[in-house]
């Protein structure tokens, strides 16, 4: 393996309740009430595959894009101060380059957040690259921001690069990219889902990683 994709929120950072519960809030506010486990269910794609699920085509086309953008500054307003790094990030990402293998970043998020929260998990200086929704036409599950971070690792083979995400629509949109992805359950997701969805090892956390590192498909002449 040469590099590693990292999924953020629910994979490094404990936030997908509160991205949840503003989604919930953001569309209490326009009139739409939604159950909290199944917009739960829904976080880890953008707000263009996450909207739908809830919202009809009219409600989309008349208030989507006011609904999008009154969650995302709720967020920063109202939740986002509340989000914390799962442990053993940075030493995740030390023993990862400490093989000489590059680090690269593939959020739904947009390109302010990552570059936040790279500053709130300690791993600037240990990132190569990093891709947001800012990079990507389409979210999760959709193959665009995996395909915009493949850019960036211009020479490396897909073969040789593994994603690391919380949600099964990490790994679908992995999949599409042709890459193979390892899941972690910290982000809720149930393992039989992970697993439906094609990762090819499971692990509770990035703790969890770290201390089986060895055995993992991130370790040095690992095949994937």
């Amino acid at each position: 393996m040469k590099a590693a994709i990292f999924d953020i929120d629910g994979t490094l950072l404990d936030s997908v309740d509160l991205h949840a519960d503003a989604w919930v809030e953001a569309f209490r506010h326009f009139g739409v009430e939604t159950d909290v486990a199944k917009v739960r269910s829904q976080i880890g794609k953008g707000g263009d595959e996450l909207m739908p699920v809830f919202l009809s085509e009219a409600q989309l086309r008349d208030q989507g894009e006011a609904i999008e953008a009154y969650r995302s500054d709720l967020f920063k307003r109202a939740y986002r101060d509340r989000v914390k790094p799962f442990p053993g990030v940075r030493a995740l990402f030390e023993r990862i380059r400490a093989d000489g293998t590059t680090i690269a970043l593939a959020s739904s998020g947009k390109r302010s957040e990552v570059e936040h929260y790279q500053d709130v998990l300690g791993i600037a200086d240990l990132v190569d690259a990093a891709t947001s929704s800012d990079d990507a036409e389409r979210s999760k599950p959709h193959p665009d921001i995996f395909e915009a971070a493949l850019k960036r690792l211009e020479g490396i083979d897909p073969a040789e690069i593994v994603v690391l995400g919380d949600t099964p629509y990490d790994a679908q949109a992995a999949g599409k990219a042709g890459l193979a992805t390892v899941g972690l359950l910290c982000g809720g997701f149930p393992e039989t889902d992970l697993k439906a969805a094609g990762c090819i090892a499971i692990y509770r956390s990035p703790q969890h990683l770290l201390e089986d590192f060895e055995s993992s498909p991130l370790a040095k002449g690992k095949t994937i």
